[in-house]
């Protein structure tokens, strides 16, 4: 799987989801490989859209497509600072990778330092949170050549995430979840209080 994550200020966020919305409506049956998207929006107005897609290809050849490209001139237009792109093709899927009916959506960007230690970390808490967290319906960890790692974290609800956060984790878990957030430099936390999804059917 390939995972293209887009992030940048907009001011209107109602413009900016109609134009996402018209992607999905009139590019989405076009986009071969194009496997879905999480989409949302920060309480500062950054737009996330973190898009998987089979592979680098399938993400190469959606690009090249003139309705795509006419598509990403008008949107654009919505966005009022730098937009960053980050192109993933070493990507893990936790529990399923998540859920199209997930009501709060966190991510957790940073640089990451030994990326295979990262992977077997990942490995070890998928048990560890499929059964010490029942509000996480699941989690994508993307991350880039340059080592940039995006992970999207898929919530039943922000109210059921807050309090699991509260309650003590047993030491084989905390273990996990502190080494893994000690290979993280630079990191931010985004929370999509209103996230949307897409998926091909």
């Amino acid at each position: 799987m390939f995972v293209q994550i887009i992030q940048g200020p907009v001011s209107d966020r109602a413009a900016a989801r109609a134009t996402m919305d018209r992607w999905l409506r009139d590019l989405e049956p076009g986009a071969e490989g194009w496997l879905g998207g999480t989409y949302g929006f920060t309480d500062e107005g950054m737009l996330v859209a973190v898009v998987r897609f089979e592979s680098p290809e399938a993400a190469q050849r959606n690009g090249a497509r003139p309705e795509q490209q006419a598509w990403w001139r008008e949107m654009e237009r919505h966005f009022t600072g730098p937009i960053t792109f980050h192109d993933c093709a070493d990507t893990m899927l936790l529990l399923g990778g998540g859920s199209d009916h997930a009501g709060f959506v966190q991510i957790i960007q940073g640089r990451v330092r030994d990326r295979d230690r990262m992977h077997t970390l990942a490995e070890q808490s998928t048990e560890l949170v499929s059964r010490h967290r029942p509000d996480v319906l699941g989690a994508t960890i993307a991350i880039g050549d340059d080592g940039f790692f995006t992970e999207t974290i898929a919530f039943t609800s922000e109210a059921a995430a807050r309090e699991a956060e509260r309650k003590e984790v047993p030491p084989e878990a905390r273990q996990v979840i502190e080494e893994e957030m000690s290979l993280l430099d630079d990191v931010t936390y985004l929370d999509l209080h209103q996230p949307w999804f897409a998926s091909h059917h």
